[in-house]
């Protein structure tokens, strides 16, 4: 790992809107802290039961936020994109990793470590209070996902998915709504807790109804309201899109 030059680490910072609203000097100072880190593609980060020793703002690239089932399952959590922060859990109560994070290509990050940053964050409170707004994104986040599992089948829990992850990386084009994390589909698989083979089934009856098409790992959606209507979603729900 190699600091990287000429990335303006106050401007990471000031865009996170846990600590937009802190004064210049306090900027100033929590980049004294802060380091820049470069890893390539599928890099594990940290494993769940790691000790929690630093948080982390995605300058680029993106996280992919995991874990196993008893039977080696896995099940994406969460998917980290620039500007985000993660490790924020561990970092707070000293507690080992409730799970991994590894890279989904090239990325760029600013760590802060528990001791810089506990201290920082004591003679604080409004950073204090964004930060708990942070932690409560991720606690109704999880909760959905937790409902999701236990009481969608698949195709409204895959459209749900969709939907959420259209509202968070999605791009618009001439064909519709382009989601801008290439994903495969046993990736997109645990997302939603199914197999490959069904994700790959619902999504080939999709594409043949014209409601999304795919390649290469990137999703484009032709038809958001039918994806919508499918889901449960309305337009005021939502979901991944409440925060990080």
């Amino acid at each position: 790992m190699s600091r990287s030059e000429g990335i303006d680490k106050v401007a990471v910072l000031a865009g996170h809107f846990l600590l937009k609203d802190l004064p210049g000097d306090d900027l100033d100072k929590l980049v004294s802290y802060a380091r820049v880190v470069r890893h390539p593609a599928h890099r594990v980060l940290f494993q769940k039961g790691d000790p929690g020793d630093g948080m982390m703002a995605v300058i680029s690239g993106r996280i992919k936020i995991r874990c196993y089932s008893a039977d080696g399952k896995e099940l994406v959590l969460n998917v980290i994109r620039q500007g985000e922060l993660f490790g924020e859990i561990a970092l707070l109560d000293a507690k080992p990793r409730t799970a991994d994070a590894v890279t989904m290509e090239a990325c760029e990050l600013l760590v802060l470590e528990r001791r810089d940053f506990l201290p920082f964050l004591a003679d604080r409170p409004a950073a204090c209070l964004h930060l708990l707004s942070v932690l409560c994104a991720r606690l109704r986040q999880t909760s959905q996902q937790l409902e999701d599992a236990l009481f969608l089948d698949l195709q409204p829990r895959l459209a749900r998915c969709l939907v959420r992850l259209a509202e968070r990386f999605g791009v618009p084009t001439d064909t519709g709504i382009q989601i801008d994390v290439r994903l495969s589909q046993q990736e997109l698989a645990a997302f939603v807790g199914m197999t490959r083979e069904s994700v790959n089934k619902q999504l080939s009856i999709w594409r043949r109804d014209g409601v999304v098409g795919f390649a290469a790992g990137t999703i484009t959606i032709h038809d958001l309201a039918e994806l919508r209507s499918l889901s449960g979603i309305d337009d005021e729900s939502g979901g991944c899109a409440d925060g990080p």
